[in-house]
C-alpha cells in the first residue's frame, strides 16, 4: 500500500509540485521559489500530507504542551501599532493597567502547590518599567519560586529596555540572565520585511533588531521562540523572506526551540477593515511553515488564538505543540478578538482535546524535556 508521501508524488498537479513532494520525501530542503508555488499552487490536502509526514517524521504521534501561566505586567504602551488590540498609549495610560512587582509576585504565589513549570512575562512597553524594575521582578520570582521557568519579554520590550538603560543587546541580555531571565518567547517579529513592517508597527524595533536579540540570546546560551503575525497585508513574498531570515539564524545558532504562526485578529484595532483569513488559509500557512522550517524542531499553535477546534485541525497540519493551560486569562486573545474568550484550560482538558484527535499528549517543560506522557494516564490536576 503506497505511503501519503508516494500519494502526494504520484498526484502532484505539476512538475514543480512533484519535485517539492520528492525532496520532503527525502529530506531535503526547499527553496524560497518552491515555497511560493506551494503558498500560489499547493493544495490543501497536498501541503498538509507533506507537512504531517515531516511532522510525524520527527515527532511521531507526540503532541507537546505546558502547565504554564502568564502575567502582564502592563497594556500601557509607548508604541502604536495598528494590528494591536490591547495596548493603551502612554498618553492615555489611565485607561489601561500596570501590576506592581508585589501585584505579579502575589500572582506567581497564587500558584504556590500547584505542577506549574513555567511563568510567561510579556506586556506593553511602559517608560517606569526599565531594566532595573525587571531584574527585581526576575529576582524575586526566583527566590519564592527556584524551580519556576521565567520566560520573558518580546525583542521589542527588551529593545526599548536596553535602549533606556544605554546598554548594548549583549550587556542588557547578559544582565538579565544573570538575573534569572532563561528564555525568551516570540513575540514582536510581526513581519520583518519593511515594506509590512513600515505600515504596521513602524515605531518599534526593525526585523534586523530583533533578529539580532535572539541571536544574542542563543550566543548566551539561552533557547527563545520565533513568531510571525499573518493574514493582514502581506504577501505571500514577505512570508518566505521572514521564514528565511529566522532559517537562517537558526542554521548559525540552532537557539529556535519553536515557529508559532499568529492570526491577525480584526478587532478593536485600526486594521479593523482588513478581512481575517480563512481556516483553510491559515492551515495552509500552518503546514507550509512545517515544510519550510526544516530546521525548527517544533511548530506550536496557539490555541486560545485559533479556538479549541481549529487547535486540533492544526494537528494534521504539522502542528506539534498547543502550548499551555495559560491558567492566567491572557488578556491579549480576548481583546483581538479571539474565539476563546476566557482562554484557559485544565490539563485535563488538553489531554482530552489531543486524545480526541488520536494524538499522544505529552507534558513538556519549556525547553521540551518531557514531563509526562498522558497517552495512558489518568491526569492529576
Amino acid at each position: 500500500m503506497p505511503s501519503s508521501i508516494d500519494i502526494c508524488i504520484s498526484s502532484a498537479a505539476n512538475d514543480q509540485l512533484r519535485t517539492i513532494a520528492e525532496k520532503v520525501k527525502a529530506g531535503t530542503r526547499i527553496s524560497d521559489e518552491d515555497c511560493l508555488a506551494l503558498f500560489n499552487n499547493g493544495s490543501l490536502g497536498f501541503v498538509g500530507a507533506l507537512a504531517n509526514h515531516i511532522r510525524e517524521k520527527l515527532h511521531g504521534d507526540k503532541t507537546y504542551f505546558n502547565r504554564n501561566f502568564h502575567i502582564e505586567p502592563t497594556n500601557v504602551c509607548v508604541f502604536s501599532c495598528k494590528f494591536c488590540s490591547y495596548s493603551q498609549l502612554y498618553a492615555h495610560k489611565e485607561e489601561g493597567w500596570e501590576l506592581s512587582i508585589d501585584q505579579m509576585l502575589d500572582i506567581v504565589k497564587s500558584y504556590d502547590g500547584k505542577p506549574i513549570t513555567e511563568v510567561h512575562i510579556v506586556g506593553g512597553v511602559h517608560p517606569k518599567m526599565n531594566m532595573a524594575y525587571f531584574i527585581e521582578l526576575i529576582q524575586k520570582i526566583h527566590a519564592h519560586r527556584p524551580d519556576l521557568h521565567v520566560k520573558g519579554f518580546t525583542a521589542v520590550e527588551l529593545d526599548y529596555m536596553f535602549r533606556k538603560a544605554k546598554l548594548t543587546v549583549e550587556e542588557g541580555m547578559q544582565q538579565l540572565k544573570d538575573a534569572g531571565l532563561q528564555s525568551l518567547p516570540g513575540g514582536g517579529a510581526e513581519i520583518f520585511h519593511p515594506e509590512v513592517r513600515d505600515i504596521i508597527a513602524a515605531d518599534k524595533v526593525s526585523g534586523e533588531g530583533w533578529l539580532n536579540i535572539h541571536e544574542t540570546a542563543h550566543r548566551l546560551g539561552m533557547h527563545t521562540n520565533a513568531t510571525m503575525l499573518y493574514g493582514h497585508i502581506e504577501k505571500y513574498e514577505h512570508r518566505i523572506d521572514h521564514m528565511r531570515k529566522l532559517r537562517d539564524l537558526q542554521d548559525r545558532t540552532h537557539g529556535f526551540n519553536t515557529f508559532i504562526p499568529l492570526k491577525f485578529r480584526n478587532s478593536n484595532n485600526d486594521m479593523s477593515d482588513v478581512p481575517e483569513s480563512t481556516i483553510t488559509e491559515d492551515m495552509r500557512l500552518y503546514a507550509i511553515a512545517r515544510i519550510y522550517l526544516d530546521n525548527f524542531p517544533h511548530l506550536k499553535a496557539y490555541w486560545p488564538m485559533l479556538g479549541r477546534q481549529n487547535a486540533q485541525l492544526s494537528l494534521s497540519f504539522g502542528v506539534n505543540d498547543i502550548d499551555g493551560t495559560i491558567d492566567d486569562s491572557t488578556k491579549i486573545y480576548s481583546m483581538a478578538g479571539s474565539e476563546e474568550q476566557t482562554p484557559a484550560m485544565s490539563t485535563t482538558e488538553l489531554v482530552t482535546l489531543i486524545k480526541q484527535v488520536k494524538r499522544r499528549p505529552i507534558e513538556r517543560d519549556t525547553l521540551y524535556n518531557e514531563i509526562n506522557d498522558y497517552t495512558f494516564e489518568a491526569v492529576n490536576n
